[in-house]
């Protein structure tokens, strides 16, 4: 692919996304998540001829191929039973190609939770500032562990996207993914820390409802470095990365700061995004080793379908959200990693099915597009079972 005409203001929206979601490391700075110098862990295939299969989409009947082709897709890939049954490439798109996750790499915070966790290094039930004790003088104060894992602090946050004014906004510039608006002279912040420092107001209690507040996963993470003296890149490559047998060094995006922005940095290729996922669906279990608790993935599976209300819904009207993840049905043990733009990945262990599909979608969000997915993902599925 030929580089397009990108800017500090364009490089992550359409048109420029379908260049730029796969080289990120020539837009921002970024960290490295070294691999390791093990050998990758080999998936074995069974390769199926996937695009004939049909199913009824969201203007009428459809099959894979339509779908793929219709979605901006860059990278697919299905395993069923542990083993590759289809593997695409799109959009210049290869096997060694880094794809950026955006919030996919908020699931790898709530996964890395469960590890600490299992070490006794964390408690979920403590308070955050327990750990950071410097956010006493946030919004924070009073919230758990437990609250950031699940979106459910009171702490007013912005998530509107498209505002350069918002909460999301202002970490776009902390992080070092955009500048700050032309001829604005007020005071913007320098790092994800300094904007998660001027968190000061609740808009409701503590525990009381799901509101996705990207800058939580921020949260987390500056738990985990304080907790182990790493910053989140090694910890990445230490506790999953290394264990999962990735194929390529992954990378962060990094704000002026240093710190690897957790709530949606993440670059990775497709089928190390795969072996996150098939850990996920063999209950935490990969590589010859229990990556993250059986226990604790379990616990990431069921959420509380009450707190997940209004907009929410749109998409997913049984869904959910626990640990960092949403839930397509809280009824079901599918987990879904989901990121803006069209990443998604796809775990469902009673099916022994697994799909990562990275986009770069036109919008933002598209509710269209991911009822869309879903549905292929299903009949995909149903697909594999019935042979």
């Amino acid at each position: 692919m030929t580089a397009p005409r990108w800017t500090r203001d364009n490089w992550d929206r359409a048109p420029i996304n379908r260049w730029s979601f796969q080289h990120v490391r020539e837009i921002v700075p970024t960290a490295e998540v070294w691999r390791g110098r093990e050998p990758a862990s080999i998936f074995p295939r069974a390769p199926r001829p996937i695009e004939a299969i049909t199913y009824q989409g969201e203007a009428g009947p459809s099959d894979i191929g339509r779908f793929l082709d219709a979605t901006f897709t860059d990278g697919f890939i299905v395993l069923h039973r542990g083993a590759v049954v289809a593997e695409r490439y799109f959009n210049g798109m290869n096997e060694r190609t880094l794809h950026l996750s955006q919030s996919v790499g908020k699931s790898l915070i709530g996964i890395l939770a469960g590890i600490f966790a299992a070490r006794g290094q964390l408690d979920v039930d403590g308070l955050i500032t327990d750990y950071l004790p410097e956010l006493g003088a946030t919004a924070y104060k009073g919230a758990k562990i437990q609250h950031v894992l699940d979106m459910t602090s009171g702490v007013a946050f912005d998530e509107t996207y498209t505002d350069p004014y918002s909460d999301i906004g202002r970490i776009d510039v902390a992080c070092g993914w955009k500048e700050k608006p032309v001829g604005d002279t007020r005071h913007w912040p320098n790092s994800v820390w300094e904007v998660i420092q001027g968190l000061t107001q609740k808009e409701a209690e503590h525990g009381a409802r799901f509101a996705y507040r990207s800058i939580e996963t921020d949260v987390l993470a500056f738990v985990l470095e304080r907790i182990s003296g790493l910053r989140l890149p090694e910890i990445v490559s230490r506790d999953l990365w290394q264990p999962l047998g990735a194929e390529e060094s992954a990378n962060y995006t990094v704000d002026p700061s240093g710190y690897a922005l957790a709530d949606g940095g993440f670059n990775a290729c497709l089928r190390d995004y795969a072996r996150f996922g098939e850990m996920l669906t063999q209950d935490g279990f990969f590589n010859g080793r229990q990556v993250v608790s059986s226990d604790w993935v379990r616990k990431c599976r069921f959420g509380d379908h009450a707190k997940f209300t209004g907009d929410y819904r749109i998409a997913t009207p049984k869904g959910a959200y626990q640990h960092q993840f949403w839930h397509e049905d809280h009824t079901t043990p599918v987990l879904l990693a989901r990121g803006v733009f069209g990443q998604l990945i796809y775990s469902d262990p009673a099916a022994g099915f697994t799909a990562v599909k990275l986009s770069s979608w036109p919008d933002f969000r598209n509710n269209t597009l991911l009822r869309e997915t879903l549905a292929a993902l299903q009949a995909i599925k149903r697909a594999l079972q019935e042979s």
